[in-house]
C-alpha cells in the first residue's frame, strides 16, 4: 500500500502533492514502482495533529480523487475517519475506508461500507491525534489492544460488514511509545487472531528516528528493514512511502523465507 499524503502538514511527506499535477504524478509512481494498493489520506492524523472541518479534507480530496481514478488501475484507499467523506469517496469510486479511529469518531463510516460493499481497514488507536500519546498506559499491551480491536470488529459486523470486508491494523504510532511499537512487530502473529489480513504502517515514523537518530524523509532504510521482518512476522499489508525499496526488501525476505 503506496501512501499519497495531500496534507500541508504529514509528518515525512506533508505539502509536497498539494497541487493536482504533483499528485497525479507520485500516484502514478506508486503504481509503476509495485504497489497493489494506493492509500490517499487529506488530513494528518500524526501525533499532536489538529483535526480539520470534512469541508477541508473534502477540499483537499476530492479534486484530486476524480482525476486519480480515471489514470490509475490499482484499487484505491481513503484515510479517514469521516463519514461524509467516506461516502462520497466511495460514491467517486474509491475501493476501501482506511478508518484510524477504528469505528470510535464517526461509527456511520460502517453505514457506508455496508451500502458500497467495500474494504474497510479497522486501526487501533485510543483518543485523537492531539491526545492519543498520552494514552500509552497498557495493563498488558497486546491483549489490550486486541480487546479494543475486538469492540472496532463489533461495532463493524452490527453494521452489517462481512469479516471477508476487513482488514486489522495494530496502530503502530498511534498512543504506542517507541517500546511498545518493537513489541508489537515482535508479537505480531498475535495479531492472526482475527483471521483476517494484517496491515502494518511503520514507514518513516518517529521510533524507527529515535532508534536510528535520523529525520524522517532519512529513514527509508530502517523501513525497508523493518517491512522485511514485518513480512516474516506475518503482515499481509505494508502502508509505505517508498514502494520500490520496500518492494526489493520484501521480495528478498520471501525468498529466504523459502528455502
Amino acid at each position: 500500500m503506496g501512501i499519497l499524503n495531500l496534507t500541508p502538514d504529514s509528518f515525512s511527506d506533508g505539502g509536497r502533492y498539494l497541487n493536482i499535477d504533483q499528485a497525479i504524478h507520485q500516484a502514478k509512481k506508486i503504481q509503476n514502482e509495485g504497489a497493489h494498493i494506493l492509500d490517499i489520506g487529506a488530513e494528518s492524523t500524526r501525533p499532536g495533529a489538529q483535526a480539520i472541518s470534512a469541508e477541508e479534507e473534502a477540499s483537499r480530496l476530492f479534486p484530486v480523487l476524480s482525476e486519480i481514478l480515471k489514470q490509475i488501475e490499482i484499487p484505491v484507499s481513503i484515510d479517514t475517519t469521516k463519514s461524509e467523506i467516506a461516502e462520497c469517496s466511495l460514491a467517486l469510486g474509491a475501493h476501501i475506508i482506511n478508518d484510524v479511529s477504528g469505528l470510535s469518531h464517526d461509527p456511520k463510516i460502517a453505514e457506508c461500507i455496508k451500502r458500497y460493499s467495500a474494504g474497510l481497514v479497522l486501526m487501533h488507536r485510543r483518543g485523537t491525534p492531539e491526545t492519543m500519546q498520552s494514552l500509552t498506559s497498557y495493563d498488558d499491551l497486546i491483549q489490550d489492544i486486541l480487546s479494543e480491536l475486538s469492540n472496532s470488529v463489533k461495532r463493524a459486523q452490527l453494521a452489517g460488514i462481512s469479516e471477508e470486508q476487513i482488514v486489522i491494523d495494530p496502530g503502530l504510532g498511534f498512543s504506542k511509545t517507541s517500546e511498545q511499537n518493537f513489541e508489537i512487530i515482535r508479537e505480531l502473529s498475535k495479531f492472526k487472531h482475527f483471521s483476517r489480513p494484517i496491515l502494518v504502517g511503520a514507514s518513516r515514523k518517529s521510533f524507527l528516528g529515535k532508534l536510528t537518530g535520523k529525520n524522517s524523509d532519512e529513514r527509508d532504510i530502517s523501513s525497508s528493514a523493518i517491512a522485511a521482518l514485518l513480512v516474516e512476522r506475518g503482515a499481509n499489508i505494508l502502508r509505505v512511502h517508498d514502494v520500490a525499496a520496500t518492494k526489493d526488501a520484501i521480495l528478498v525476505a520471501t525468498e529466504v523465507g523459502q528455502l
